[in-house]
């Protein structure tokens, strides 16, 4: 077992020894949280945090959070929580599914939400929690399509799940409807976390001309904002969350999950006993999902692609325009 496995194991024990003394008064509403990285990442699993926070002070919730990189450590997290008789457990990202299936068949008691999951359960205590993502990336590669300088953009992902994937694409198509000739680079980490990876990703794109790039890649994409703040040609679009306090003269904008917003509708129908089992879908239409301009860079986007990319946003709320083929 790693060290991280132990550290794991022995919060684990003693989380359970602890509640075998104290038990929960009756009615106690318990939330858990279980990220595959790091909540300092600025990005995916912060906004998480952030959610699980708003849980606590807006419903008087117990919250506990750990970080679980391993799937052995994911799915150990997920039965310690339901064992403790935790109400509802988030597992924070795709690889999340198949570990929960296998656990909430054996605790029905708990629901747990998968977010970027793919299909609830046989047994209907594990849903997913779906983000359009394309929809949003779509219109940044708009933007990046039409203010490319050497008609080269590129795309930084950490691990090339479902969901990193359908986002790169709506990115990709999004710059292909406003320049078809644009040439696309797309990396893949293998990792969420190796900053210096980002970085050496980002650096070798920048030397091969791409000065519009966009990510997927947690933690790791602090790197590739290193990297783009050190070459002045080159631009960054922000992903999960408004990022761009991490370079303000590069950021263009970002695509932002309200992660927060969606945790806590969930969370409210699960403790109100509302809850049914369903797909939880989210885009553009329930602003839970949308691109957020950088304000201090707006007028550096020529008003005719600025009012192509509203005319898109409108499109794909009312389903006219499908940002995947």
């Amino acid at each position: 077992m790693t060290a991280r496995g132990l550290r794991l194991l022995a919060m684990t024990v003693l989380v359970l020894a602890g509640c075998a003394k104290k038990p929960e008064p009756a009615g106690t509403f318990r939330v858990a949280l279980i990220t595959p990285g790091s909540i300092a990442d600025a990005a995916w699993n912060s906004g998480a945090f952030v959610g699980l926070n708003a849980i606590r002070d807006s419903l008087n919730a117990e919250v506990s959070h750990v970080e679980a990189r391993t799937p052995g450590e994911q799915e150990e997290a997920l039965r310690a929580y339901a064992v403790q008789g935790y109400n509802l457990v988030f597992g924070h990202g795709f690889e999340f599914q198949g570990p929960a299936e296998r656990i909430g068949a054996e605790h029905p008691k708990t629901v747990f939400v998968v977010t970027s999951g793919e299909r609830v359960s046989s047994q209907g205590n594990v849903v997913p929690m779906v983000f359009g993502i394309e929809q949003a990336t779509y219109l940044a590669g708009m933007i990046a399509g039409g203010m490319t300088k050497t008609n080269k953009i590129g795309f930084v992902g950490g691990i090339e799940l479902p969901p990193i994937k359908r986002g790169y694409t709506g990115w990709l198509n999004g710059a292909k409807a406003v320049n078809p000739g644009v040439d696309s680079r797309v990396a893949y980490l293998n990792t969420f976390d190796d900053v210096a990876a980002g970085r050496e990703a980002a650096l070798a794109m920048i030397r091969l001309g791409v000065d519009m790039f966009h990510h997927n890649a947690d933690q790791a994409a602090l790197g590739l904002f290193q990297a783009v703040k050190e070459s002045p040609s080159a631009y960054v679009f922000g992903a999960n969350a408004d990022q761009r306090a991490l370079a303000p003269e590069r950021v263009v904008g970002s695509v932002v999950i309200d992660l927060p917003r969606a945790f806590l509708a969930i969370a409210r129908e699960v403790q109100a006993g509302r809850f049914q089992p369903k797909v939880e879908m989210f885009g553009l239409a329930g602003g839970v999902l949308r691109y957020d301009p950088n304000p201090e860079l707006l007028s550096t986007i020529p008003p005719d692609l600025q009012a192509r990319v509203r005319a898109a946003s409108d499109a794909i709320i009312a389903g006219t325009l499908k940002p995947l083929p």
